[in-house]
């Protein structure tokens, strides 16, 4: 009895010691397992930085965007002011009224102007309640009534009721700046100049010609890149793409015929079908802004005021 005991107390030794030893050889692996993810997460942590993309060189982008507008001369052929005028005086006026409203707004509305007031001398001496009430549909009447006024009078008093062909008489008419005296200069006169609107400005920094925001740094920074000669129509065909195709809020990427020249693709949408429902005017099969189109333009003019 005392021997059966003896022996099942040292079994329970035995088993109780085998227990031990697997338990003290278990935690042995876990921490040594612990240890080398510990050392595995270390030595992930230390690895280098993936190397971000290579900047692109100032020359890189000079050639990049240089054929942008050779892309662009062949998609807009066409490209043209979209503002109606006959005359240098025309095209001030017009300019001038399409601040903060569409060109073709301003085109609805200037037959009606031309019609009352044909030259300066006319609308200097204009009754400004009744010059408000017709450029009423272009907004801002009153302060544009007071710049067409002011303006109007200049030319007749000081340049003999020509409008100047430079930039320095220009920009002292009164509701005329570079934007408007380069549309003039340009369109009117011959004379190279970059204008620098809202479409053009959001197409130069979307293509990363610039990042600055201020429209005389913007025209400075673009003319160092382009020839002298290229300035207007350079101007007319970015204008001519933001409009059509590479809108403010959802550009149309995915219909966009130099989309693989563009840094920002994928700002707007990508799939073509969707994208094509997107594009505007003569891309879109829709009339223009010109109620007089030039002869080679492929859309359909604008309604006249009231016609839809």
């Amino acid at each position: 009895m005392k021997a059966a005991k003896a022996a099942t107390t040292a079994k329970a030794a035995t088993t109780a010691e085998a227990a031990t030893t697997a338990t003290k050889a278990k935690a042995g692996t876990e921490s040594k397992a612990a240890a080398t993810t510990a050392k595995g997460a270390t030595t992930a942590k230390a690895a280098p930085p993936r190397k971000a993309p290579k900047a692109e060189s100032h020359l890189a982008m000079v050639r990049r965007a240089r054929r942008i507008n050779r892309e662009l001369a062949e998609i807009y052929p066409y490209a043209h002011p979209e503002l109606d005028f006959r005359n240098p005086f025309e095209l001030l006026v017009a300019t001038v009224l399409s601040a903060q409203t569409t060109d073709l707004r301003v085109n609805q509305t200037t037959p009606a102007l031309f019609a009352a007031y044909p030259t300066p001398e006319d609308m200097a001496a204009a009754v400004p309640e009744e010059m408000e009430e017709i450029i009423r549909p272009t907004g801002f009447f009153r302060a544009k009534t007071k710049s067409l006024l002011g303006l109007s009078a200049a030319l007749r008093d000081e340049f003999g009721g020509e409008v100047p062909g430079r930039l320095e008489d220009l920009v002292k008419l009164p509701g005329v700046g570079r934007k408007t005296a380069n549309v003039v200069l340009g369109n009117a006169f011959g004379v190279p100049g970059i204008t620098v609107d809202t479409h053009f400005g959001r197409l130069v920094r979307r293509w990363k010609w610039t990042d600055e925001e201020d429209p005389v740094k913007v025209e400075a920074v673009v003319a160092g890149i382009f020839p002298k000669s290229e300035w207007t129509m350079l101007s007319h065909r970015v204008v001519f793409h933001g409009r059509r195709i590479c809108h403010a809020r959802k550009p149309a990427c995915g219909a966009c015929p130099i989309a693989p020249l563009c840094p920002s693709y994928g700002e707007g949408e990508t799939d073509p079908e969707k994208a094509g429902k997107l594009l505007k005017y003569e891309m879109g099969g829709y009339p223009g802004q010109r109620l007089s189109p030039p002869a080679d333009y492929p859309g359909k003019p604008a309604p006249a005021l009231g016609a839809g």
